[in-house]
């Protein structure tokens, strides 16, 4: 079987696009179709069938694919440990899938150790949506994904970090002066935010303390935060330790421990399986992984100022 003919497959199977798979290839839709047909002859199954403006796979693509690709991916390899890839030279697009609190913390961290040594690489910051994850990695929708959530499909991933999480309120709360017991925090107004991926866990650990939170106040924004906890003398937060103590430096906000126990949140960073780019994929993860575990966060940069520290009445 010609070696292009199993290219032409994964780039289908992992697009589910004969469109998407042509430009990857760099070829025109009618030789991915001409490819497609010489494939099906040689393995006298259909592979893939029409399922609206999708190409699905059936039983035997998905048996042959691990094997398709994994062959691929060592080619690749191989051919590019005889021409080294070179940063300094790539003017590839990567798309990177970030929280809102991934954004302001580390992504300043992740370009400047991207562009130090790949000036003319470009990088497109898409939003996390984790229900997407396993769909976005393994097309290739995304080259990488930084979350705390579990994402199913057998990825490569790398732990970054672990993070304790806290209760944040005003420093004109009764609660920053008295008593954080549980029952304390069950009765308190609390904050949420829509954004945080951390919060399933919280939400896990709430259970096995028994206790149910139902907010007063549900946020978009992690930004709006700090502002709003600060303007309150009843609402509390439950964020993560490390970000609330950065707060605390600027903001009339104090920091709580949690009244119940909550193993630490774990952050990982993910990779897309599809094959295309391998050294420069290579290259992005161990140095997106590098510039995270290398950085406290850029979190104070939502930081208050004499106008938003005193709190309504």
């Amino acid at each position: 079987m010609a070696l292009n003919l199993v290219r032409v497959f994964v780039a289908v199977y992992e697009t589910r696009s004969l469109t998407t798979a042509a430009a990857r290839l760099y070829v025109t839709q009618p030789a991915v179709s001409q490819a497609l047909a010489r494939l099906r002859r040689e393995l006298d199954d259909p592979l893939f069938e029409r399922d609206g403006r999708a190409m699905r796979p059936t039983p035997l693509a998905d048996t042959v694919y691990p094997g398709f690709r994994d062959a691929i991916a060592g080619i690749d390899r191989t051919i590019d440990a005889v021409h080294a890839f070179d940063p300094s030279q790539s003017q590839r697009l990567f798309r990177l899938a970030l929280s809102e609190l991934g954004e302001i913390g580390w992504l300043p961290a992740i370009l400047a150790s991207i562009r130090s040594r790949a000036p003319h690489m470009r990088l497109e910051v898409v939003p996390l949506e984790t229900g997407e994850l396993p769909d976005w990695l393994a097309r290739g929708t995304v080259d990488l994904a930084v979350t705390t959530s579990h994402v199913p499909g057998g990825f490569d991933r790398r732990l970054l970090k672990s993070q304790q999480y806290a209760v944040a309120m005003s420093a004109a709360n009764p609660l920053a002066t008295s008593t954080l017991d549980l029952d304390a925090y069950v009765a308190a107004q609390h904050a949420t935010v829509g954004g945080d991926s951390g919060g399933p866990m919280l939400a896990a650990a709430q259970r096995r303390a028994g206790i149910v939170v139902e907010p007063q106040v549900a946020l978009r924004h992690i930004t709006t935060l700090p502002p709003v906890l600060a303007a309150s003398r009843d609402l509390i937060a439950s964020v993560p330790d490390t970000i609330a103590a950065g707060w605390a430096a600027t903001w009339p906000l104090v920091v709580r421990p949690l009244p119940f126990e909550m193993p630490p949140v774990e952050v990982y960073l993910y990779r897309r399986a599809t094959t295309q780019h391998t050294a420069a994929l290579d290259w992005l993860y161990a140095t997106v992984a590098r510039a995270v575990e290398g950085s406290s966060g850029q979190f104070f940069v939502i930081h208050g100022d004499a106008l938003a520290a005193a709190p309504l009445a």
